[in-house]
């Protein structure tokens, strides 16, 4: 009597967790719908490996391997090369800058920076063959030539755990974020120092600058603000609440609106830049209700990528190893693009 209930309760249960699964995969599984220009570099830290996408036919037309964790990936104007750095691992020193060939989307080289560096910020100088690399560990910013492989040039932050950078459009001055020292050096790039140390809040972690170039806004990613810096006093002009763990900004291509990636809480909230406010919080799928727990995975925000048409924003959602594109007209999620174990930075390229 006993075996038949069980055998009843089992002939129920089977058929209903099958189908939960199903349901399950189906709702996480990406889903790409637009057709817009250019191709998206999604460089995926876990994976080790660099996936290319269409983004007008919907398809990945490439998967590059690099053996190492890069962190962040920017495209040199002058050519068709990516640059990127090494995270750093167990296993890593984190001096490693690796190029590919967006042409043959291959390894084209790999450089071996000498002497003590963990470099993380990459910012491209307007030079032939010249990158700007954020050194974490020495705090300083190094101009690497890629052609020689050699550092030029040193610049102190004179601060500590020095992360990420932007440069000026019009002025030659760079903005560096200092995470330790809960600050933002700005250097001027032709004496090669350090102007002024401008305090900011509690771990400052990622930088923007407005394409006019009259604002620098940073996110304290431990004191859940950003800080709105006055490029011509230096000086603070506001501060404004996030939600839990802010890691990267980036202005919209017009410059009228500020995305802020909030790792911690599975949102991206949009601000107002001329308001200085918080217009519209974009919760993504997994964490805030009791079905998206069980539907989806945790979402965990960590870059923003703009699209240079202005109409799109993407963002790396390392938990749910997703890319969410954002319309921009009406900051709304309008598809998904599926990637390796832990996507991090992004890159485009036309």
């Amino acid at each position: 009597m006993l075996k038949k209930q069980i055998k009843r309760v089992l002939l129920v249960v089977v058929p209903l967790y099958a189908l939960f699964v199903l349901v399950v995969l189906l709702v996480r599984m990406p889903s790409y719908t637009l057709q817009t220009s250019g191709k998206l570099y999604i460089v995926n830290k876990l994976s080790r490996d660099i996936q290319v996408f269409d983004l007008y036919t919907g398809e990945e037309i490439a998967e590059i391997p690099i053996d190492m964790q890069a962190h962040e990936v920017i495209a040199m104007d002058d050519d068709n090369d990516l640059i990127l750095t090494d995270y750093g691992d167990r296993s890593s020193k984190g001096n490693t800058i690796k190029i590919i060939d967006t042409k043959t989307n291959t390894l084209e080289k790999t450089i071996k920076v000498k002497g003590s560096m963990n470099a993380n910020g990459l910012v491209y100088v307007a030079e032939p063959n010249k990158i700007g690399l954020v050194d974490y560990v020495s705090n300083n910013v190094s101009i690497l030539n890629i052609a020689t492989g050699s550092i030029e040039k040193r610049i102190p932050t004179e601060q500590k755990k020095s992360h990420l950078a932007v440069l000026h459009p019009k002025e030659p001055l760079g903005y560096v974020t200092n995470m330790q020292s809960n600050s933002v050096s700005v250097i001027d790039l032709q004496t090669e120092k350090v102007v002024t140390i401008v305090p900011c809040g509690l771990t400052t972690e990622s930088i923007d600058i407005t394409p006019d170039g009259s604002e620098v806004w940073v996110t304290n990613k431990n004191g859940n603000s950003i800080t709105i810096i006055d490029t011509r006093t230096n000086t603070v002009l506001d501060t404004l609440p996030t939600a839990n763990e802010p890691l990267k900004i980036k202005f919209s291509i017009d410059g009228k609106y500020a995305l802020v990636a909030n790792a911690n809480d599975g949102s991206v909230s949009v601000y107002d830049r001329y308001a200085k406010e918080k217009i519209k919080n974009i919760n993504i799928p997994g964490k805030h209700t009791l079905v998206e727990r069980v539907l989806y995975h945790t979402p965990r925000p960590v870059n923003i990528l703009m699209h240079p048409n202005g109409n799109y924003a993407f963002i790396a959602n390392s938990n749910a190893s997703k890319i969410e594109v954002i319309d921009m007209a009406r900051f709304e999620i309008v598809s998904t693009i599926g990637t390796g174990s832990i996507p991090d930075a992004m890159a485009f390229v036309p």
